[in-house]
C-alpha cells in the first residue's frame, strides 16, 4: 500500500460537512467514493482521514487528509485522477507520496481558521453563502483588544458547544488576529492554535462581535474564560463565514495563501 497525503479546497454551502454521515452528502464520503474508484474498488473499501472536521456550510482553503492506495501514482498523476472524478465545489491542489506513519490528524502541529464578516447594509447575494452579515457598527479596536485574551493555553470549556466529545476542553491559541478589509467592506477574524473544539471559533467570534458593538466590555473574555460556563457565551456566528486556512505539520507546511 502507497499512502498519499492531498491538500485540497472546498466550498462548503452544498456540503453536511466532513465527516460521513448517513443520508447526507459530506466531504469524506466524495472523496471516499472517488479514490476507490481510482483503487478499482477494494474489498474491503478504503478510508480517508482527514486532518479534522467541518461543520456544514464551512468551507476549507487547505484541508488536509490521507489515504492509502495499492496501486502507484505519481502526485502530480493522483492529483489529476482524484480532480477528473471530484464535483466542482472540491478541488485537490496537491497530492503526493508519503511515509506510512504519517496521519493527518495526528501528525498536524497547528490550525489556522479565518472568519469573514460583511458589513454591508444588507445581504449581498453573492456573499450570502460566504460570510456572516452584521451591519452595525464594530470598534475594532475594542475587538483586538479583546482577541489577544483568547491567546495561550486556557479551559475553553464557555466557548464549545453542547455535543462536543473531546476529553479535555483546554487548548492553546497562538495568534487571534482581528482586521478590516476595506476593499469588500469586512471584518477578518483569525486564529491560530494547536486545535480547536466544536464551534469554538464561531463562538468566539460571535463574542468578539458583542464587544465590538458595545454589548460586553472590553474585558469580557478574562471573566467568561474563568466561568467554565457555555451560558456566559450563549451566541454561535454562522457557518457561512468560516474557513480553514492552514494545517501546519511543521516542516511539511501547507502554504495557508489563498
Amino acid at each position: 500500500m502507497y499512502r498519499y497525503k492531498i491538500t485540497f479546497a472546498y466550498d462548503g454551502t452544498n456540503f453536511s460537512g466532513f465527516q460521513i454521515q448517513p443520508h447526507r452528502r459530506t466531504v469524506e464520503q466524495t472523496l471516499k467514493d472517488v479514490v476507490n474508484k481510482i483503487a478499482k474498488n477494494p474489498t474491503p473499501p478504503l478510508s480517508v482521514i482527514g486532518s479534522g472536521r467541518t461543520d456544514a456550510g464551512v468551507h476549507a482553503l487547505n484541508q488536509v487528509a490521507h489515504f492509502d492506495c495499492p496501486y502507484h501514482l505519481s502526485g502530480d498523476s493522483m492529483r489529476k485522477a482524484l480532480n477528473s472524478l471530484l464535483p466542482r465545489d472540491i478541488l485537490v491542489k496537491k497530492a503526493e507520496e508519503v511515509s506510512p506513519d504519517f496521519h493527518a490528524r495526528f501528525s498536524a502541529h497547528r490550525k489556522t481558521y479565518r472568519y469573514r464578516v460583511d458589513q454591508g447594509d444588507f445581504v449581498n447575494p453573492f456573499k450570502r453563502n460566504y460570510t456572516a452579515h452584521y451591519k452595525y457598527p464594530l470598534d475594532l479596536t475594542k475587538m483586538q483588544h479583546a482577541a489577544q485574551d483568547f491567546v495561550g493555553t486556557h479551559d475553553f470549556t464557555s466557548f464549545v458547544a453542547s455535543g462536543s466529545q473531546a476529553k479535555s476542553n483546554v487548548r492553546t491559541i497562538e495568534k487571534a488576529r482581528v482586521y478590516r478589509d476595506e476593499h469588500d467592506h469586512e471584518v477578518i477574524f483569525e486564529f491560530t492554535g494547536n486545535g480547536f473544539l466544536y464551534n469554538q471559533v464561531r463562538i468566539m467570534v460571535a463574542f468578539l462581535l458583542e464587544i465590538g458593538s458595545g454589548q460586553r466590555p472590553v474585558d469580557d473574555v478574562v471573566r467568561v474564560l474563568a466561568a467554565k460556563d457555555r451560558e456566559q457565551a450563549r451566541m454561535t456566528a454562522p457557518a457561512s463565514g468560516l474557513y480553514l486556512v492552514n494545517v501546519d505539520y511543521g516542516d511539511q507546511s501547507i502554504d495557508g495563501k489563498d
